[in-house]
């Protein structure tokens, strides 16, 4: 008769299970299947929208497209602007994105619809603004290019035609830094202090 003895107290559950769901959403982006994980913030920012993989959101303003951007990069990330011709990347820098792992794209004139497709393959979060109207096609094209690829697209445009969140600066709080930005998910809008 043969007896098993295991040694229960060096075993850890926890860091096994998040190494598993790690691994399991590894395979499924080889596999191409949809991801979808929350990205870092800036610490002013996590209390009013944080950036998920595959989804959109539209914004009005650089340094509101920048301080999206700064949480990713920071943690890692690799970020892309394009058709943001009047990026400051000192500026940049001072919001914390790391411009060792930032790709900046300034005129890609008629193919920014194809230069955004490509680097949504290999950045996590794209920030793009568009020389002209975006039709639905083209929003649909990069909406399932998020679908099956681990990144977020930050639209700097009037319209879009689709996008999970809006955030919109306007004004001031009274106290430096302080920006008072609108959020608008999913048609349910709020206002927040960032």
């Amino acid at each position: 008769m043969l007896e098993y003895v295991f040694d229960y107290r060096r075993v850890s559950p926890q860091p096994a299970r998040s190494r598993i769901h790690e691994l399991q959403q590894r395979v499924q982006r080889m596999q191409g299947a949809a991801v979808s994980r929350t990205l870092e913030s800036l610490p002013g920012m996590s209390g009013v929208i944080q950036l998920r993989t595959g989804e959109t959101y539209s914004v009005d303003s650089t340094s509101l497209a920048t301080a999206l951007v700064a949480g990713p990069s920071q943690a890692g990330e690799w970020v892309a602007f394009v058709g943001v011709s009047d990026l400051g990347l000192e500026a940049a820098a001072q919001f914390g994105i790391d411009l060792d792992r930032t790709v900046v794209v300034p005129r890609p004139g008629e193919l920014w619809l194809s230069v955004t497709a490509g680097l949504l393959d290999v950045a996590a979060v794209v920030v793009v603004k568009p020389p002209a109207p975006v039709s639905a096609q083209q929003a649909e094209r990069l909406k399932s290019r998020l679908r099956m690829h681990d990144a977020a697209l930050v639209c700097w445009a009037r319209e879009w035609p689709t996008y999970g969140s809006s955030c919109r600066g306007f004004g001031s709080s009274g106290w430096p830094g302080a920006t008072h930005t609108a959020l608008a998910t999913r048609g349910r809008p709020t206002d927040s202090r960032a």
